[in-house]
Formats: structure tokens, C-alpha cells, sequence
């Protein structure tokens, strides 16, 4: 476990993963789903959620299997992603307890910035996929690239804020965020895939992201020396 020096009462900052966390939806997936290559994009991002593919690689792959996809079709499928249960209840209990929010995501401007935005989040983070005569061109540029690129942007933020990496909470699901975990003095994997547990201070698999607010609620510079991993089951 990586506890906090400081206590969590103040300049603490939470960080979000965003497919499968603050949203209840892989945005590749429904994009890809518009542009009728679900089952080949779900196969690349089964293995590189689980660890088994490299992520960078993974991200050309998938995006590449987009291309020709108009616009207007890519923004109507990300416009019917949900919010995952309990998120916005989440971001105003951590807003009103003083964290500031962030949004690290290896997934899209197209959805991140729409949800980061609904949510309030104080720094967005994600890619872009490039567009030329309206329709996806089956590229992407952006900070979440590679492999490590979560970890980087987040000790970015955590220097933007004035704040140490111990002093932040993370959250996510996928392979990807173990490096931000690595470095956040709490991490909690939220119905996380397999690989994701062994850096996970508190394992949640209730898919109702109100159930992280106990935890908040719990963590001070004491009872995180105190803890072990734990598990909040459905």
C-alpha cells in the first residue's frame, strides 16, 4: 500500500479513469460499433485492458479499424454512453470535501471533454482522433499514448496543483492505470480487470461508484497506515 505522508484533508486531488469508470462504456467499443467493427476492436481491447497486448500498439490498432467513420455518426454513438451510477453523486461529494478532479483517459476529446464538462472535472485530459472531410481518418495524437503515459500526465497535474503524488486518490479499471497506481498514496480499482488488483489498496466490484464515497470517507493519514487491501463486494 502506498499511504499518504499528510493527511487527506488537505491539498489532496482524485484522479478518474474514464471508459468503464466515470462512464459505463469503452468509447472505442461503441465507436466501433458504429462503424461495424465491433468484434475486432473488443478483441484488442479485451487483451489490452488484461495486460496481454501492448497498449500503444493496441490504441493504433483499434483507432486505424475507424477510419472512414463519419463525424457526426462517431459524435451520436459517444452521446449515448451513460454516466456510470453513482458519478455525479461521487464528483459532488469529492468537490464539497476539497479534492481537486481529474480526468486521465486513454480514450477521446470527443466524449472526455463532453463528460468532463457534465461532471464539473477540473482537468481533462484524453486524445484526439484526427478528422479530414468529416470522417474519422483512422489516426490519433494525443498525451495517452503509450504505455506509461497516464503516469507522466499525472505527476504533471500533481506539480500543476501543488500537490505530492501520496497526498492523491486514483480510480480506475484497466491495465493502464497500474502506473498511476503505483505512484497515488490510495488507489481503488473500481470492478477492475484481473491484473489491476495486486496494485489496488480497495477493490470495488459494486457497479455503483457511490460506494467509493465510504472509502473517502474512511482514509486519513491513520486508518491508511492501519489498512489492508480490502474488497467491497456487490
Amino acid at each position: 500500500m502506498n499511504c499518504p505522508t499528510h493527511n487527506f484533508t488537505r491539498n489532496k486531488m482524485i484522479v478518474f479513469d474514464m471508459d468503464s469508470t466515470l462512464i459505463d462504456a469503452e468509447t472505442i467499443d461503441e465507436l466501433a460499433r458504429a462503424a461495424g467493427v465491433v468484434s475486432k476492436v473488443e478483441e484488442i481491447t479485451k487483451k489490452a485492458m488484461y495486460g496481454d497486448f501492448d497498449f500503444e500498439q493496441a490504441l493504433i490498432e483499434r483507432v486505424k479499424l475507424l477510419k472512414g467513420l463519419p463525424l457526426e455518426t462517431a459524435l451520436d454513438a459517444v452521446n449515448k454512453i451513460d454516466l456510470m451510477p453513482g458519478a455525479a453523486e461521487l464528483i459532488l461529494y469529492v468537490k464539497s470535501r476539497g479534492y481537486k478532479t481529474a480526468m486521465i483517459s486513454g480514450g477521446f476529446t470527443i466524449s472526455a471533454d463532453t463528460i468532463g464538462k457534465a461532471l464539473g472535472i477540473d482537468f481533462i485530459v484524453s486524445n484526439e482522433l484526427l478528422v479530414e472531410d468529416g470522417c474519422l481518418t483512422g489516426k490519433v495524437v494525443g498525451p495517452i499514448t503509450q504505455s506509461d503515459s497516464k503516469a507522466k500526465v499525472f505527476e504533471e497535474l500533481t506539480q500543476l496543483n501543488g500537490v505530492r503524488p501520496e497526498q492523491c486518490v486514483v480510480v480506475g479499471d484497466g491495465a493502464n492505470d497500474a502506473c498511476v497506481f503505483e505512484r497515488a498514496g490510495f488507489a481503488i480499482a473500481f470492478n477492475p480487470k484481473p491484473i489491476l488488483r495486486e496494485y489496488a489498496d480497495v477493490v470495488i466490484t459494486k457497479k455503483d461508484l457511490r460506494a467509493v464515497i465510504p472509502v473517502l470517507e474512511s482514509l486519513s493519514y491513520q486508518c491508511c497506515n492501519q489498512a489492508q487491501h480490502v474488497d467491497i463486494e456487490q
